[in-house]
């Protein structure tokens, strides 16, 4: 199958992350994959990882809306490469696709305006609460669909010497310093704690503050920030517990690694999460915004070691089944497939599980990134968020 995939963001938040991992892993299955990207020069980053792999990228501007030289040659490009599907990710992206002899589709990571996609064929979230958001914005239902994103398999990794004193419960949470991210709430949280410590990894703008506060509630000491990291693996089998306190978070990549990787998960029950985890089964919710009820989760898991090891076994077992490479491979390959066979605008199969059967306009919404997602000549595509700079939601 011919495939196009278009990401017009230059940052490296979730959305960037799996689109470069999907990317990647269609093309080790045989399809045919036509990146095309914003313009890089970085010789590590995404685009020189693409090329790498044996792909071969295309790199626009991908600048405001007047930026005529990306739509010339994006329109160009994708004639010659005649794929049969076309995916545009995110706003700038969707802004910039054209129509043409293909099927055209927004991949959604968030909940976005609906307005910079007026173009598509059809829409995919990743999540059922997107798919949802899509039909109560006015978005034909058979035109909507939910696929997952695949998460890394973190299973195995050597774990990091994580800096707890001895006898602590070692808690991890990841993602940028955001204040969509809750980790504001995780250090009030922690203040009613007192046998845990907290491993924080992830840069941000937030910094500065969460370092104020964590010196104010008298946590300063049971508190590292170990800034921008690359191990994510190593770091969840280095915890023993991993906790999501995130305000808003689409869909929680974070808490399918944490499940890969055996850990047992507490999570503010954001939209993402509450959909992911089945509580006290697969993991722990708690009220979002709301330091006490957090506290109330954390300290009940780390106190019943059995419950907890059963509750990441649970998630583990739901990751394999779910949320590993190779099932959603599938499901996207259904997908595509579906939509492809449907043509443009006559809806594929209308089944909005991709072939599984699941049963207007919107404002700016929050996207994968946690962060405002607006379009071309405003801000850029959502700004990456994790402490490798690849979570989402």
């Amino acid at each position: 199958m011919r495939i196009a995939h278009v990401m017009g963001s230059g940052a490296q938040g979730g959305a960037e992350a799996f689109f470069e991992r999907l990317c990647l892993a269609q093309a080790a299955a045989g399809e045919t994959v036509l990146p095309v990207v914003r313009r890089d020069p970085a010789p590590d980053g995404r685009n020189a990882r693409l090329r790498a792999a044996g792909l071969d990228p295309l790199e626009l501007p991908f600048g405001n809306p007047l930026d005529l030289v990306t739509r010339l040659r994006l329109r160009q490009a994708l004639h010659r490469f005649a794929p049969e599907v076309v995916v545009a990710w995110q706003n700038r992206a969707a802004s910039f696709a054209p129509r043409g002899p293909w099927t055209l589709v927004g991949r959604l990571g968030g909940y976005y305006d609906l307005r910079y996609y007026r173009r598509c064929d059809h829409l995919v979230g990743n999540t059922r609460g997107l798919r949802e958001y899509f039909v109560a914005r006015g978005w034909p239902a058979a035109r909507a669909h939910h696929v997952p994103n695949f998460a890394n398999d973190f299973a195995g990794c050597a774990p990091a010497a994580l800096p707890a004193p001895p006898g602590m419960t070692r808690l991890l949470a990841l993602g940028r310093l955001h204040r969509n991210k809750g980790f504001d709430v995780l250090l009030r949280a922690l203040a009613l704690l007192p046998g845990l410590h907290l491993s924080l990894a992830g840069e941000g703008p937030e910094r500065g503050a969460l370092t104020a506060l964590a010196a104010s509630l008298g946590v300063a000491d049971r508190v590292a920030f170990l800034g921008w990291r690359e191990d994510t693996g190593a770091l969840l089998a280095g915890c023993d517990l991993f906790v999501c306190p995130s305000r808003h978070e689409p869909l929680g990549n974070v808490v399918l690694e944490a499940w890969s990787a055996g850990r047992p998960v507490v999570a503010a029950a954001s939209q993402g999460p509450t959909e992911l985890i089945e509580p006290g089964v697969t993991g722990r919710l708690a009220a979002v915004d709301d330091p006490a009820a957090l506290a109330a989760a954390l300290a009940a898991v780390a106190g019943d070691p059995a419950a907890a090891r059963a509750m990441a076994a649970a998630g583990q077992a739901v990751y394999r089944r779910h949320f590993a490479t190779a099932p959603v491979l599938a499901r996207w390959r259904r997908f595509l497939e579906d939509v492809a066979a449907g043509g443009a605008r006559r809806g594929g199969s209308g089944q909005g599980e991709s072939g599984q059967g699941e049963s207007g306009h919107g404002g700016i919404g929050l996207g994968e990134s946690g962060q405002d997602e607006r379009g071309p000549g405003t801000t850029p595509d959502g700004a990456g968020e994790s402490a490798r700079t690849e979570h989402a939601a």
